[in-house]
C-alpha cells in the first residue's frame, strides 16, 4: 500500500504522545476514584466541561494542519513561519474565549441540573484549569506545526516526559502530604497546571534552539495582523473547531445530564468516557498522519498521490477500529474493575463499556473522514451533520429515552441509553462522511493558501 510505512510510522509516533496526554485524564480518574466517590463524580462533570471547551478551541488551531502541510509540500519554508505567527492572533482570541467560559460555568451547571453539592468542587476545578488553557492551546500550535512538517517525535517526547511528572503530582495534590492538604479533584487540576507550564516552556526552548526549525524563520518579529490571511484561516478553523466541539460535547454533555442520576451513574460514565477517549487516540493519530501526508502531496501538486495516501489511511483506520472494539468488548469487566473499587460502579461501568465498543468503531471511521475533508476545505457540511445527528439524534435521543420515555416505554433512568443513542448517531455520521469524502476526492484539490 502506498505510503504505508510513512503514515503508520507518523501515526505511531503521534499515538504515543496522544496516549501520554490522555493518560493525564486516566490518572486523574483513578486517583479521584481512589480518593472518594464524590471526587470522581466532580471530576466527571468538571472534565466534561473543560474537554468541551478545550477541544473545540483546539480544533480551530489544529485545523491549520493542512495549511502548513501544503506550504511544506510546496517548499515555502518562510511562508510556514509567517503563517504560524499569524495563527498566534487566533490563539489569543481563543484563549480569551476559553478562559471566560471556564471561569463562569454556573449557568451551564444549573441548566444541566448538576447537584448543588457537586457544583462548588466543579467550579474550583475549572478555575484552576482556566489558567492552564492558554498554555495548552499554545502547545497545540507547536504540536500541529510538527505534525504538518512530518516531525511529531519532538512533541511525543515532551508529552511522554510530562506524564512522568503528572502522576506523582496528581497523587500528592489529591491526597495531600508534606504540608499540603488533600485537595481531591482540584488537586488533579493543579497538577495539570504545573505540567502545562513545564511543557510549553520546553516547547518554546526547543523551537528557538533546534536546527530543524531554522529554515522556517519562526522567530522573526511578529507582523501586524494580516486580516485576509486570518479570515482564510478562520473560515477553515472555526467550522472545524465548532464541529469538534459538537462532536466532543455530544458525549461529554452526557456527563452533565447523567449527573442527576447520582454519583454511581456519574462515576460509571466517567469510566466509559475515559476509555472511549483513550481508544479514540489511535484513529485520531491515523487521521492526523493521513491528512498531513495528503495535504503535503496536494501542496506538491500531486493529487493522485494524495488520494493514494488517503486510501492507505482509511484501510488502517478500519482495521484498527475493529480491533480496538473487539478488545474492549471482551475485557469490559476487567477494565471497569481497574478504574473503580465500588461494586455498583464496576457493574454499571462494564455495561456502558459494551456500548463503547460499538460507539468507537463508528467514531474511528468518521474521525479520519472529517480530517480528510478538511484537506479539501470541506468544513461547513460536516458541522451541520454533527449538529443534527450527534446533538439531535445522539444526545437528544439519549435524553429523551432516559428522562422522558418514548411511546409506551417509560424513562429508562440509566446512562446506558445515552451511549446507545450516541452509537447510532455515529453510525449515520460515518456513512454520510464517507459519501462526502468520495465526492471530494474527485476534485483536483484546493488552491495553495496565502503564505
Amino acid at each position: 500500500m502506498f505510503e504505508l510505512k510513512t503514515i503508520s510510522g507518523h501515526a505511531a509516533t503521534v499515538l504515543v504522545g496522544q496516549l501520554a496526554v490522555m493518560a493525564f485524564g486516566v490518572v486523574d480518574t483513578v486517583v479521584s476514584g481512589r480518593h472518594s466517590e464524590a471526587a470522581l463524580a466532580a471530576l466527571s462533570v468538571g472534565s466534561a466541561i473543560y474537554i468541551s471547551v478545550f477541544v473545540g478551541l483546539n480544533g480551530v488551531l489544529q485545523a491549520l494542519l493542512p495549511v502548513w502541510a501544503e506550504l511544506h509540500g510546496a517548499r515555502q519554508q518562510t511562508g510556514v513561519g509567517r503563517s504560524v505567527r499569524q495563527a498566534l492572533y487566533l490563539w489569543i482570541f481563543a484563549s480569551m474565549v476559553g478562559m471566560a467560559a471556564l471561569m463562569s460555568p454556573q449557568q451551564l451547571l444549573e441548566w444541566t441540573q448538576v447537584p448543588e453539592t457537586m457544583q462548588g468542587e466543579v467550579r474550583r476545578y475549572l478555575a484552576v484549569l482556566a489558567l492552564a488553557l492558554p498554555l495548552n492551546l499554545l502547545f497545540r500550535i507547536y504540536g500541529t506545526l510538527n505534525q504538518a512538517l512530518g516531525k511529531p517525535v519532538l512533541v511525543t517526547w515532551l508529552q511522554a516526559a510530562s506524564l512522568l511528572v503528572k502522576i506523582p503530582l496528581s497523587i500528592w495534590f489529591a491526597f495531600g502530604g508534606l504540608g499540603l492538604p488533600a485537595l481531591g479533584a482540584v488537586g488533579c487540576a493543579w497538577a495539570t497546571l504545573v505540567v502545562s507550564v513545564l511543557m510549553i516552556a520546553l516547547a518554546l526552548w526547543m523551537l528557538a534552539r533546534q536546527e530543524i526549525y531554522r529554515p522556517y524563520r519562526i522567530w522573526r518579529a511578529p507582523e501586524a495582523p494580516d486580516w485576509p490571511t486570518i479570515r482564510s484561516y478562520a473560515r477553515l478553523g472555526v467550522p472545524g473547531g465548532l464541529a469538534i466541539l459538537v462532536e466532543v460535547s455530544s458525549f461529554t454533555l452526557m456527563a452533565l445530564f447523567i449527573a442527576r442520576l447520582g454519583t454511581v451513574a456519574s462515576a460509571s460514565h466517567q469510566i466509559a468516557a475515559s476509555m472511549a477517549a483513550v481508544m479514540y487516540m489511535l484513529p485520531l493519530s491515523l487521521a492526523i498522519a493521513t491528512s498531513s501526508r495528503a495535504s503535503y502531496w496536494l501542496g506538491a501538486g500531486s493529487p493522485h498521490r494524495a488520494r493514494a495516501a488517503i486510501r492507505t489511511g482509511l484501510a488502517l483506520t478500519f482495521g484498527a477500529g475493529a480491533g480496538q472494539s473487539g478488545l474492549i468488548w471482551v475485557g469490559r469487566d476487567m477494565v471497569a474493575g481497574f478504574f473503580a473499587a465500588q461494586p455498583a460502579v464496576v457493574a454499571l461501568g462494564a455495561s456502558l463499556l459494551a456500548w463503547v465498543a460499538l460507539f468507537h468503531f463508528f467514531d474511528a471511521i468518521q474521525a479520519v473522514c472529517v480530517f480528510i475533508l478538511r484537506c479539501y476545505r470541506v468544513t461547513v457540511a460536516p458541522l451541520l451533520v454533527y449538529c443534527v445527528l450527534l446533538w439531535g439524534v445522539g444526545l437528544g435521543g439519549g435524553y429523551l429515552l432516559a428522562y422522558e420515555g418514548l411511546g409506551a416505554h417509560g424513562p429508562t433512568r440509566t446512562p446506558v441509553t445515552f451511549w446507545a443513542a450516541g452509537a447510532g448517531a455515529l453510525a449515520l455520521t460515518a456513512l454520510i462522511f464517507l459519501m462526502f469524502m468520495a465526492r471530494a476526492l474527485r476534485r483536483p484539490g484546493p488552491q495553495l493558501p496565502p503564505a
